[in-house]
């Protein structure tokens, strides 16, 4: 069978390029005899794949030296634990700043709440998150331990378009969603986290970039595994780390460097997202559910006048190999998802065949 158009959210597709490469290299890397899923973490080849892995990330996000690359595990939600159990007692008071934009943002606020004083700063719940909310710098308490956003919503398909002035206070961000789909300056940033299913590689691996001198605040309470000082302070080695998920993360940094980089890759998420939005806008049957200032690049849900039509589309796109288009209960109707390895071209065949399911439904 052909490969489809796979529209998840999450884990997504992956460059052919590079699951051809990792196929060719399953049963024997580099001469090693062994695969990388068989490999000791300890041993020099596998050194090398964790070395290579973190250069190219650092050259890819332009990371300064002052930060720490971290290749961790337990996903996104276990980061909604390490950062309040590693950042909130900077300050006695234990405070911390969140801005509530969606479903992750609340499941942040709610593990944050357990080990110290949170503020909500401002939330876009009152229309389902539908937009980003307007943020000033006096919205934000200076003697917070840090401030915290999600910079993209994958669920509500939102996306901040400028990041917010939060003084002396450090930005930490959640972009599990966009990370590598579009350039960020990260020392605007005391904490970058993300997930690796979506732009990075396959789900298994989770990736921290931190400002040296956050390192070492942790509660007294935090776990060993939870503290980003033990990791950064072994290399990512402290335990045995998701060697595969790391190795094929690898090899997608390689491919998005070989495609250009971040700057091309957001030239390209651009025209794909730019496509399938004006297509909507200029729909009769088909509609955007975001307010356009914060439209995502990666996440684009829509919806049509009916949950019988919605259920028909949805049908016929998946017989048509363009699978998990289904929204999220929480917005409904679709959602496409269209992350890095999304090529162009799928999106050009999704919107034609959008074209001919509204020509017979109208």
């Amino acid at each position: 069978m052909a490969r489809v158009f796979n529209f998840s959210a999450g884990p997504s597709m992956l460059p052919e390029e590079a699951l051809k490469t990792a196929a060719a290299e399953m049963l024997d890397y580099g001469n090693t005899g062994t695969s990388v899923m068989e490999m000791s973490h300890r041993s020099a080849a596998f050194d090398a794949i964790a070395k290579d892995a973190e250069s190219l990330l650092r050259e890819l996000m332009e990371i300064p030296a002052n930060y720490k690359v971290l290749f961790l595990q337990g996903g996104a939600s276990t980061q909604f634990a390490m950062v309040p159990l590693n950042l909130i007692a900077r300050n006695p008071a234990k405070k911390a700043d969140y801005v509530n934009t969606g479903t992750w943002s609340k499941k942040a606020i709610s593990e944050a709440k357990k080990y110290g004083t949170v503020k909500v700063v401002a939330t876009s719940e009152d229309k389902n998150f539908t937009y980003i909310p307007t943020l000033s710098k006096d919205m934000f308490d200076q003697e917070a331990s840090y401030a915290h956003i999600t910079t993209n919503n994958t669920i509500f398909g939102t996306r901040y378009r400028e990041l917010p002035d939060t003084g002396s206070v450090p930005l930490v961000a959640d972009m599990s969603s966009n990370i590598l789909s579009e350039r960020y300056d990260v020392s605007k940033f005391g904490l970058i986290y993300a997930g690796a299913q979506k732009n990075i590689g396959p789900a298994g691996v989770t990736v921290a970039i931190i400002r040296e001198d956050l390192l070492g605040h942790e509660l007294p309470i935090t776990p060993t595994m939870l503290g980003y000082k033990i990791h950064a302070e072994n290399a990512s080695m402290y335990n045995t780390p998701p060697c595969y998920p790391l190795y094929i993360s690898k090899l997608v940094f390689e491919w998005l460097k070989k495609l250009g980089g971040v700057a091309a890759m957001q030239k390209i998420n651009e025209e794909k997202a730019g496509m399938l939005y004006d297509f909507l806008d200029n729909s009769k049957l088909f509609k955007g559910t975001v307010e356009p200032k914060y439209r995502s690049l990666m996440n684009i849900p829509f919806v049509l006048p009916s949950e019988e039509l919605n259920g028909a589309f949805i049908k016929q796109a998946t017989a048509a190999n363009f699978i998990n288009l289904k929204g999220h209960r929480s917005v409904g109707g679709m959602r496409a998802s269209i992350y890095n390895a999304m090529p162009v071209d799928g999106v050009k065949k999704l919107v034609a065949f959008m074209k001919d399911f509204e020509s017979k439904n109208s």
